[in-house]
């Protein structure tokens, strides 16, 4: 990658926390705020970046734009999105999409929950593969070989007391969600939420995506949420057949 294209692409990930000063910037890369301006002139012509008031910068329309089609162009979330829409009607719960790149889970659909408790997520946001359900579902989909592979290079730093920390345990794990179809986040991400999920899939049964119901602990506990497996599965099962899964 070019000197100029990966200091582009730093300072647009730096600018994603918020509007900048140019000194800020120039910090930030570590380097003269004269190339940092160079690069900021260039990226506001195309209108990735735009100026903040007299002296800061944050990013532009452009970017909001390509992320946008980005998105519209995934045939599973567009082909999901009636079966998430009914899923979270239906419950009142918060809903995601999600999809294993690149060794990652991200969230590429989302649909917020109604109740006056609400969790932050946000459509593009990467979580982890060990202590969420959808990153259970997405990575016991793959050989097991690969999954071995996976299980041995996580870091198992705990986030709460539920959290999964060994690879013998994840791979016990993911053992339990191949067999059942369905995975569970007993508020291992996140203490104060649970969620369950399962696969969305395509033709001939590859997992493309999976689907996932996040509720906080204090609207619903462990029982009530696994009686909503039922109506979870059902909307994966009719976003697979969108996605050209014969059952």
């Amino acid at each position: 990658m070019s000197q100029s294209l990966d200091r582009g692409l730093r300072l647009l990930h730096a600018l994603a926390g918020g509007a900048s000063t140019l000194s800020e910037l120039a910090t930030e890369l570590d380097v003269h705020k004269s190339t940092v301006l160079r690069l900021l002139r260039t990226l506001e012509t195309q209108h990735f970046v735009q100026r903040a008031g007299s002296r800061s910068y944050r990013l532009g329309s452009a970017l909001f734009d390509l992320a946008g089609r980005a998105l519209e162009g995934r045939d599973v979330r567009r082909e999901s999105a009636p079966a998430l829409a009914a899923l979270n009607d239906r419950t009142g719960h918060t809903v995601h999409l999600a999809t294993f790149e690149d060794g990652e889970v991200v969230h590429v659909d989302k649909y917020e929950g109604r109740h006056s408790v609400r969790m932050y997520s946000r459509i593009g946001e990467r979580v982890p593969l060990h202590c969420t359900a959808a990153g259970k579902i997405l990575v016991a989909a793959l050989p097991p070989a690969r999954r071995e592979t996976i299980a041995r290079g996580l870091d198992y730093t705990p986030l709460t007391a539920n959290t999964i920390t060994t690879p013998e345990a994840y791979l016990a794990e993911l053992a339990r969600v191949a067999e059942r179809g369905y995975a569970v986040d007993d508020a291992e991400h996140e203490d104060f939420v649970h969620g369950i999920a399962a696969p969305v899939r395509g033709p001939g049964g590859a997992v493309l995506a999976a689907v996932s119901l996040s509720v906080p602990k204090v609207l619903l506990d462990h029982d009530g949420l696994l009686a909503l497996l039922p109506v979870l599965r059902a909307a994966a099962e009719d976003a697979s057949v969108h996605n050209g899964w014969t059952p």
